[in-house]
């Protein structure tokens, strides 16, 4: 049976945990590797991994050349959270004839944060004939589409409420300098104003997704500022000591309003030393619903594998811009991947 042909559109610490993953899977062969950091360009993929043996792809930095003869099925994209950045690495992409599923959590639903770079993409993909989809674990499921496939029970809804608490300590080191862990709470807020360290991307991104499922029109969304969670104690994961009345990481809300109401709240929190790590949701509406999964999905892990579990889907999509809710219901991929198309 043939595989299908993936490129990787970066291989840094998440690209290269989905590529490990992808060379698990039956039915994936990846044909192609993109990045722009010296220590990977010209290098074999398997070097770049740390996996004890060669692929024979090697790393470039021109993806012109790449594209020029991998004949790829689809791109799997995974560089930053912005489309404004990730715009000019995929939209080129559309005249090789590849479908492309990125990390970007701004394009897991583009049309709240960058309108107009949506309709490019999506006129784009409508002319070549390909799909382009973010997702990942959230946003892309936890705080969206998980939700939306909840209200299928609901004959009413009135007001929904999801919350995502993690405990930080068992993250990777760079998730827990980045949410501020260890800093004073003036260190906090000056490296938040400076932006070396930044909220959940993706808050704007899910309400947008549920209340477009719903037909709900949007007043508007407000993203509070973040705010950094104090330790009342000392706490600490292997890398990073927290003393009492620092920053031992970050929260932050977000709403929804329609009719002037709000509809819609997400609540994100990670930070060293959560007591309990949940995802939950709660559906005021008819009947009610009270989902919690305790402890919170992993977010790294199960990233990997939504990214991964769309690639059949996004190849069996109608082109341009699509979303999670505009694909069938998500499920694993656990057989040979062709299987599934």
């Amino acid at each position: 049976m043939e595989k299908i042909r993936v490129v990787l559109y970066g291989v840094g610490a998440i690209g290269s945990r989905i590529a490990k993953f992808l060379l698990e899977k039956e039915g994936v062969k990846i044909v192609g590797a993109i990045d722009i950091a010296k220590d990977k360009v010209g290098k074999d993929l398997g070097e770049v991994l740390s996996i004890g043996k060669r692929l024979g792809v090697v790393v470039s930095n021109d993806p012109k050349a790449v594209f020029g003869k991998a004949c790829a099925d689809v791109v799997v994209h995974a560089t930053s959270s912005y489309l404004r950045d990730v715009y000019p690495q995929i939209a080129p992409l559309a005249e090789y004839g590849v479908n492309v599923v990125s990390t970007c959590e701004e394009l897991s639903y583009p049309y709240v944060s960058e309108p107009e770079l949506a309709k490019k993409l999506d006129a784009l993909g409508l002319k070549y004939g390909v799909t382009f989809l973010g997702t990942g674990i959230n946003p892309g499921f936890l705080m969206d589409t998980l939700v939306i496939t909840l209200t299928a029970v609901c004959q009413k809804v009135n007001r929904i409420k999801v919350e995502r608490v993690m405990n930080a300590a068992t993250r990777r080191v760079p998730f827990q300098k980045k949410i501020g862990a260890g800093l004073t709470v003036k260190e906090f807020k000056k490296k938040m104003k400076e932006k070396a360290i930044t909220g959940h991307v993706g808050l704007e991104q899910s309400i947008g997704m549920i209340a477009g499922a719903l037909k709900w029109q949007l007043d508007k969304i407000k993203i509070d500022p973040v705010e950094p969670v104090i330790a009342r104690k000392d706490v600490s994961s292997e890398a990073i000591k927290v003393k009492r009345g620092q920053a031992t990481g970050l929260k932050q809300s977000a709403h929804g309003f329609v009719n002037g109401k709000e509809r819609i709240t997400l609540e994100f929190q990670a930070y060293i030393g959560a007591e309990e790590e949940y995802d939950a949701v709660t559906i005021d509406g008819v009947p009610p619903i009270r989902q919690k999964i305790s402890p919170c999905v992993h977010g790294d892990l199960a990233t990997i594998a939504v990214i991964a579990n769309s690639i059949p889907k996004v190849i069996n999509a109608p082109p341009g811009v699509v979303t999670m809710k505009d694909l069938p219901v998500p499920s694993a991929a656990l057989e040979h991947m062709r299987k599934y198309l």
